[in-house]
């Protein structure tokens, strides 16, 4: 009988690649896999219909819905803010658990319900249910942390959210049978933290079988720059961007893709260059970002989990054969150290800096076309999941038959 591997997370199945690259992965190797999600947005809803319909894994939603399951749901947000003021304001770490995300108590009681060989956290607000199910079956259980969770949203080591973080990663990643993380920085810092716990990288990457050839154009076009993620907002480097187009003499488009409120739009004060995009299918994604030539990875430096985290959004840029401008944030300087020819770092804090190398490839298109097929090309070779899953592969056997 086939190995039983339940996979749990606080979000939703389309907002998490990496997860669904995990659990397509154990099902076409012959393990019998359950997705455990909770909702997060209505859009992300509309695409795991269409995703989930497509694979063989089983999922089931925890902690309701707004709509479908709207009782649950309500009670899911008392427990979560109710837990949340307990944990934040007066310091309670009983309610952490609770407190870590809206979905997190109902996660635990459903992850609890599920007999498995193995289980698997994606998100922090999963860690809890992952540790208490492994702990109730007395069966092995792993973490894959993408982000640096207890500096996502701010460094102060006396903030609430730092604080509630630190209580749920001291208490339960010591306890996981393996750790893995999204960048080697990431996996450095958690090593620091938990030196026993051996954190292993994974990185955001995809399968060759989706590799994309990207488009050339003649000389005399614009170049079009583009960027993505699940929301367009504030603090993610794009005012940076609008700035250093600013300082030069047009050439360029610049391509948004994501959910974007109207405040927003109005805060980059259109130059007319703007182009916004609605989110499309991840599945779709590098064949969409293939129509244009430079993807910008603008990660800002703080808080440290920027610094050090590598997103989908600089793989899925290189898959798609785009040449990439990156910030120089610690974890991205070390990528493109390793692969220089794939395109060029600028000052994070210097629009100046952007401006320079946006002129750069305006002005050598040659070298915009050759860093396009290095960049396309480190994806085939190097930087693919068909080279990351088998890592994975040989972890989850290592702790199974442990």
């Amino acid at each position: 009988m086939a190995a039983k591997i339940v996979i749990i997370t606080s979000g939703q199945p389309s907002l998490n690649p990496r997860l669904v690259k995990e659990a397509d992965t154990l099902t076409q190797h012959g393990y019998d896999v359950l997705v455990i999600y909770a909702y997060w947005n209505h859009w992300a809803t509309k695409t795991d219909e269409q995703l989930l319909a497509s694979k063989k894994w089983k999922a089931v939603r925890a902690a309701g819905h707004p709509d479908q399951n709207a009782v649950t749901y309500f009670i899911s947000r008392v427990i979560f803010r109710v837990a949340a003021a307990l944990a934040k304001k007066f310091r309670l770490r009983y309610f952490a658990d609770a407190a870590v995300a809206r979905a997190s108590y109902f996660l635990q009681a459903e992850a609890k319900k599920h007999h498995a060989d193995l289980y698997i956290g994606h998100n922090l607000g999963a860690l809890p249910a992952t540790v208490k199910a492994a702990k109730k079956h007395q069966k092995p259980c792993g973490f894959d942390a993408e982000d640096f969770h207890r500096k996502e949203v701010t460094d102060d080591e006396t903030d609430a959210d730092v604080i509630l973080k630190t209580w749920v990663e001291d208490r339960y990643i010591p306890q996981v049978n393996y750790l893995t993380a999204g960048s080697p920085q990431i996996a450095a810092a958690y090593r620091q933290l938990y030196p026993l716990s051996k954190p292993q990288t994974l990185l955001n990457v995809f399968n060759k079988m989706t590799l994309t050839a990207g488009n050339d154009k003649n000389d005399a076009t614009p170049i079009k720059l583009f960027w993505f993620s699940q929301t367009v907002g504030p603090g993610r480097g794009l005012e940076n961007v609008i700035e250093s187009l600013s300082m030069l003499d047009g050439g360029f488009e610049l391509h948004l893709l994501g959910y974007c409120d109207n405040r927003f739009k109005q805060q980059l004060r259109d130059p007319g260059y703007l182009h916004f995009h609605a989110p499309v299918h991840p599945d779709e994604l590098p064949f969409f970002a293939s129509q244009f030539d430079i993807g910008l990875a603008t990660e800002t430096s703080t808080p440290y989990n920027r610094d050090i985290c590598l997103t989908n959004k600089i793989f899925t840029y290189m898959q798609a054969g785009l040449a990439v401008v990156a910030s120089d944030t610690t974890a991205q300087t070390a990528l493109l150290s390793t692969y220089p020819a794939v395109g060029k770092l600028y000052q994070n804090t210097a629009p100046r800096s952007l401006a320079d190398v946006l002129l750069f490839y305006q002005q050598n298109r040659q070298a915009l076309k050759e860093a396009k097929k290095a960049s396309i090309g480190a994806a085939h070779e190097y930087l693919n999941w068909e080279t990351e899953s088998k890592k994975f592969l040989t972890i989850i056997k290592k702790t199974i038959t442990a």
